[in-house]
């Protein structure tokens, strides 16, 4: 199972639209993850119409026609891999051991709001992923998003894809 993975797009303030590169990879996934910082409705009815399937949820910068439609917290389970997604875990500092308390039943837990990238595993075994931003960098070299494969209850192959400056 092929998934993509994106955060922060706000669609239209930081690009008019997503990246090349990113509508590819959405129109060859099976499951696309987004964690919140939509922006506009527009995207959301996009990529419901071209996403196979789609988890999402609101961020803090989505106004109240997303959030009528999108939840603050999404679960999941792709093939015996049990995920969640949110879009605020608060401070780096503490990261893994708040996450790890609040979902004690998944394996991954997708995040957003930074727009950093972010891959670490708490001692519980929770791994928590941020894909970044494919349209605003802020402080990183690069814009992000990602990919990964789901099977036997396992994320395998996860990459971040750098997309242009």
């Amino acid at each position: 199972m092929r998934l993509v993975v994106m955060a922060d797009t706000h669609v239209p303030k930081r690009a008019r639209q997503l990246p090349a590169p990113l509508w590819d990879a959405v129109d060859g996934a099976d499951v696309v993850v987004h964690a919140g910082d939509w922006v506009d409705v527009a995207l959301l009815d996009e990529l419901e119409r071209r996403a196979q399937q789609l988890i999402a949820v609101y961020g803090n910068n989505d106004g109240p026609a997303l959030r009528a439609r999108l939840p603050e917290t999404a679960r999941a389970e792709l093939a015996g891999l049990r995920l969640a997604v949110i879009h605020e875990t608060g401070p780096a500092t503490g990261r893994e051991r708040r996450c790890a308390a609040l979902f004690p039943d998944c394996d991954v837990l997708f995040f957003g709001h930074s727009h950093i990238p972010w891959d670490s595993t708490a001692p519980t075994g929770l791994r928590l992923i941020n894909p970044g931003s494919p349209t605003d960098r802020r402080r990183q070299p690069y814009a992000t998003f990602l990919t990964a494969e789901v099977a036997a209850g396992r994320l395998t192959g996860v990459e971040l894809h750098r997309l242009g400056p």
